[in-house]
């Protein structure tokens, strides 16, 4: 199986909200230092795509700060049960970069 297959391995990165591309299309592949297999690829984010998410943590942090506690608990819960539901997943994506069977 290829990182590539999987639902949870995206080749984009995630900016305020949306999954986008990098500027230029470049990307690099993604090796299991094992076997030296290429097993996916993940775009090369530059300083443009950079300073849009520093730009967009920054717009995002207040509303973050403003939550309650037990609002910040419900989305952390919530990313918990996201996590161990597509624990097997991560799992396979985890060990393959890092060249582990």
């Amino acid at each position: 199986m290829q990182l590539n297959e999987l639902a949870l391995f995206r080749q984009q990165a995630f900016v305020a909200g949306k999954w986008c591309d990098a500027d230029h299309q470049q990307t690099s592949k993604i090796l299991n230092p094992a076997t030296l297999e290429v097993i996916g690829t993940v775009p090369n984010m530059g300083k443009a795509e950079a300073e849009r998410a520093i730009e967009a943590a920054k717009e995002a942090w207040p509303l973050w700060k403003n939550k309650t506690a037990k609002d910040r608990s419900i989305i952390l819960k919530k990313w918990f049960d996201l996590i161990i539901s597509n624990a097997d997943e991560l799992a396979f994506i985890l060990t393959s970069e890092q060249g582990k069977p």
